[in-house]
This record gives C-alpha cells, sequence and structure tokens, in this order.
C-alpha cells in the first residue's frame, strides 16, 4: 500500500508539472481565483523558498540520500496495515523523488502552485510538507512512532 501512495502522488507530481511545461511559458502566470491562488511556472533552482541557488549537486547527493534511508525505513517497518509514520515517510519519498526527476532533467525544480502570499510550490512539495508533518506528530505525540 506505501508503494502504491508513493507512485501516485509521483505520478501526480510529474503529471501536473508536464501540464505546466506544456501550457506556460516561464513566469507565466493564470488566475484561478484572481489575487488569490493562480497557476505560474517558476522554475527553482534552490531549496525550499529558493534558498541555497544553483547547488543543484547537492540537492541531488542530499536527495539521492535521504531516499535510500526513507526507502530503507519503509521496507524495514513495513506492515499490513498503514501507519501514520510509513504513511509520512511515503510521502516524503514521493516528493524527494517528484523534485529529484526535475533537477535531473531540467537543473531546476517545476514550481506552479501560487497563492500569492507563500512562495511558488508543486505537488511534490506539499507532500514534504505533510509528510514532515505528520513525522513530526508521530515522533512527538506517539509513545512507539514506528508501528
Amino acid at each position: 500500500m506505501i508503494f502504491i501512495i508513493v507512485i501516485f502522488i509521483l505520478s501526480l507530481d510529474q503529471l501536473t508539472k508536464l501540464l505546466v511545461i506544456k501550457n506556460l511559458t516561464l513566469y507565466q502566470s493564470v488566475p484561478v481565483l484572481k489575487n488569490i491562488f493562480h497557476i505560474t511556472f517558476v522554475s527553482n533552482r534552490g531549496a525550499a523558498f529558493g534558498m541555497l541557488k544553483n547547488q543543484v549537486p547537492v540537492f541531488i547527493f542530499a536527495a539521492f540520500f535521504a531516499i535510500v534511508l526513507i526507502y530503507v525505513n519503509i521496507r524495514k517497518t513495513q506492515i499490513k496495515k498503514i501507519s501514520i509514520y510509513n504513511l509520512s515517510l511515503a510521502l516524503i519519498l514521493a516528493g524527494a523523488i517528484g523534485n529529484l526527476i526535475d533537477r535531473l532533467r531540467f537543473g531546476y525544480v517545476v514550481d506552479f502552485l501560487d497563492f500569492r502570499v507563500w512562495p511558488v510550490f508543486n505537488i511534490a512539495d506539499s507532500a514534504i510538507t505533510i509528510g514532515a508533518v505528520l513525522l513530526g506528530h508521530t515522533i512527538l505525540f506517539t509513545k512507539s512512532a514506528k508501528p
């Protein structure tokens, strides 16, 4: 079940990025809800919020390292019933793979979800953020974080 979640999130991430690349030019913005939510094609050459710009080799190495660690941890703890712990790792894994694919293909990450009050992001970023919040909650508020 965990790997179905990874494949689903990864597919959704890559499909939405493909649609943006095919239908918008770089920095083009299309309002969905004017002044609230736009689809804006941005190339992010940094990490979260554009920090550490043009450090692609560092990001590629870090992503590979994180992907291997998460995969090993999921394989070790995988059980029939899905746990919040494994779900959080699956979300982080899918997001890391999605953004890694972009860095390897383009040298940057395709971002497009623009809420105008926050830096532009994508599905992979959302999965990583939700996964990290769930993981943090699980570690802080459960007796045994792992299943």
